[in-house]
């Protein structure tokens, strides 16, 4: 007994294949990452691309973190939102070392010069 609704059925058939879709794109950017990370440990790769994201939408206004988010794929998008406050201030760093130590302590690197490797552009 199916869904009497061929319609409906198409609809809910394009949600599932929009995110099987946007698994796959996340595979695909987690394994790029990894790559460049000099890595095949996809968990590391996710750890890092996950410490990055909220290191840098935590510096940055409510208008400028939701611009950014509309230009990720949505997985990726969540990831970025996950415990994110907007009612807390945005982060100012005078240089560079707590962003750095941000990340080592969220993707739980060995150092600065491995966050800093993996936070360049």
């Amino acid at each position: 007994m199916g869904d009497p609704n061929p319609r409906r059925r198409e609809i809910l058939t394009d949600r599932v294949e929009i995110i099987d879709h946007s698994v796959e794109k996340t595979r695909v950017s987690l394994n790029e990452l990894a790559a460049e990370l000099g890595s095949d440990d996809h968990r590391y790769a996710y750890r890092v691309l996950r410490a990055v994201l909220h290191a840098v939408r935590d510096r940055l206004t409510i208008d400028e973190a939701a611009q950014l988010a509309a230009q990720l794929p949505e997985l990726i998008r969540g990831i970025y939102y996950e415990g994110w406050d907007p009612s807390q201030p945005a982060a100012r760093y005078h240089d560079s070392k707590p962003f750095l130590d941000r990340i080592i302590t969220e993707a739980l690197l060995a150092g600065e010069s491995e966050a800093s490797y993996a936070a360049k552009p």
